[in-house]
């Protein structure tokens, strides 16, 4: 039976008299549905301000308003600068404090939630890095609007708090997903690969074939495409498929039948278990639900 790890925290609480601490006790209903608050609050520190951290089930960011920080975080050191944040997982040991000689002025909040882990994979799915917040306004603001409704805490905090915490992940994660896919060169035979595929998703492709003339390992492609696409070639044909025949289902009359033969699958019961799969629902229960709202 694995020894469960202790819960470790160790500081140094050197901060200003305007700093602001705010703790939250989320309702069943907020852990069970919601993104939700555990703490918040804006820090004004000097050193030696520090915390040390491990075995805590929550997830933290770190918006840097001015002066500077340092991160300890899985043997690594990263520097907390302006307009800098970061995103962790406080399960994991972690150290952060201010710069000797200089101040650290930064907004934080900890939060879980059913999804939070999920959010926090997809965001280091290619190494943990510290963001420089392109955003700048928008994610300050989200923080202090987050700190601003659990000060005056009302009936839909809690949801508002949920949807506010959403969209600060949101925008960290499509920032992170842009510049990490802009920082790795995509080789040329993946983008090739994307291309034909894109060009005859409709007819049946051979991975042996399509590896053939890239001139590669048909194992190699796999590896490689799904390393950098997200999904390996033969499930991104499959999404290709999907789109166009959710495109028919839509503004088409064809049957089931003659969208599956379109799309390039040949056994109609095949694309509706494709579709279903997928989607969760059958093709003409989709093309229903979507006529019903035009």
């Amino acid at each position: 039976m694995k020894k469960e790890e202790k819960y470790l925290e160790r500081a140094s609480f050197t901060w200003s008299g305007d700093s602001v601490r705010l703790f939250a006790t989320p309702s069943m209903t907020a852990r069970s549905l919601y993104f939700y608050m555990q703490e918040a609050g804006y820090f004004k520190t000097v050193w030696p301000y520090f915390t040390e951290r491990a075995n805590l089930n929550s997830f933290l960011l770190i918006y840097t308003l001015s002066g500077e920080g340092r991160l300890l975080y899985e043997e690594k050191e990263y520097g907390l600068t302006e307009g800098s944040c970061l995103f962790i997982h406080c399960m994991k040991h972690h150290e952060y404090h201010t710069v000797k000689g200089k101040k650290w002025e930064f907004l934080w909040l900890h939060f879980n939630g059913e999804k939070a882990r999920g959010y926090y994979e997809e965001f280091v799915k290619n190494g943990f890095r510290i963001l420089v917040i392109r955003q700048k306004e928008l994610v300050e603001g989200l923080f202090r609007e987050i700190i601003e409704r659990n000060r005056k805490r009302e009936l839909t905090t809690e949801v508002r708090t949920g949807g506010l915490i959403g969209t600060l992940l949101t925008e960290l994660i499509v920032q992170n997903t842009t510049e990490s896919r802009q920082a790795v060169l995509i080789p040329s035979c993946v983008r090739a690969a994307e291309k034909y595929l894109e060009q005859h998703f409709r007819e049946k492709v051979m991975l042996q074939e399509l590896a053939d003339m890239l001139h590669m390992d048909k194992f190699y492609l796999i590896k490689e495409f799904s390393r950098y696409v997200g999904v390996s070639p033969h499930e991104y044909q499959i999404g290709l498929r999907l789109s166009y025949a959710k495109e028919l289902l839509k503004y088409s009359d064809l049957s089931v039948t003659e969208i599956a033969y379109a799309c390039g699958v040949n056994q109609t019961s095949h694309f509706i278990s494709l579709f279903k799969e997928r989607e969760h629902l059958t093709p003409a229960k989709f093309r229903k639900e979507w006529r019903m709202q035009l």
